[in-house]
Order: C-alpha cells, then sequence, then structure tokens
C-alpha cells in the first residue's frame, strides 16, 4: 500500500517534501481523485509548516483521512476527531514525538533526508485505513 510505494523512493525523484509524498502517494493508491492543482495544498506543510512544528508528514496524513472519511465538513463526522487522535497517539508512541525537530534531529539523514520518518507515516496511516474501511462514492473514487 502507501508505506511500499514509499518506500520504494516514490517521490523522491520529484524531489517532493514529506507533506507531498504522503499526499501525491495517499492520492495514487488509495484513488482519492486529487488533481495535479489539488494537490499543491501539501506544498506548505513540509519541514513542519517550515518552522519545524508538526510533522508534514503527519499534517499530510490528516488531509488523507480527512478526504476519505468526511463526507461534508469535520462537524458532521466525530469520526475523524478518533482518527487523527488514532494517528497522531500511535505515531507519537512509536517515533517519540509529532514535531518536526526533534524527529530530523533523530531520523533525518543527508542521505535520505526525512525517508524513515514518512515511511513511518505511511505505515500508520495504512493501519488505521485498513481498520477502517473507505466509504465509495458511486464513481469509485473515496468519500
Amino acid at each position: 500500500m502507501l508505506k511500499d510505494l514509499l518506500e520504494n523512493g516514490y517521490g523522491v525523484k520529484e524531489d517532493l517534501n514529506c507533506a507531498e509524498r504522503i499526499l501525491y502517494g495517499a492520492n495514487k493508491v488509495y484513488k482519492l481523485g486529487l488533481d495535479r492543482d489539488d494537490l499543491k495544498v501539501a506544498a506548505g506543510f513540509g519541514a513542519g509548516m517550515a518552522i519545524e512544528s508538526v510533522c508534514g508528514a503527519l499534517t499530510a496524513s490528516v488531509m488523507v483521512l480527512s478526504r476519505i472519511y468526511v463526507n461534508d465538513r469535520a462537524h458532521e463526522s466525530e469520526h475523524i476527531k478518533d482518527l487523527v487522535k488514532e494517528l497522531f497517539n500511535l505515531y507519537s508512541e512509536e517515533m517519540g514525538s509529532i514535531i518536526c525537530a526533534p524527529l530530523k534531529e533523530k531520523y533525518r539523514t543527508e542521505e535520505r533526508g526525512c525517508h524513515e520518518v514518512i515511511v513511518k507515516a505511511a505505515e500508520i496511516l495504512d493501519g488505521i485505513i485498513e481498520r477502517n474501511p473507505m466509504k465509495v462514492d458511486t464513481n469509485g473514487a473515496s468519500a
């Protein structure tokens, strides 16, 4: 799934940041139906929103969960809050933080960048989606 795609370097050649790699990869794997312009929404979330705050791979994962599990508005879906909490809790437990700066310090290398951080976010996202079957609209795209 997404973890496998990213583990094999998807988005590296294209020089995508952490948030972009998650969203672009999820769009492909989960058939989110996002076009090239839609995918630009992830650009500013890389490097913890450029200030090393919340990890860009996580913020993009929230975008993916929202695209899949919210029909119209968040207020109509309490389930999205639970899924986001699960994402952040699992990630924090496994990686030690959800904040970019300490994650970069611990996991980033010159050679591979934040590869490990991105792949772990994808693995956790895959697990959440596997445990919570996606809703599908009449066009076959995730809703």
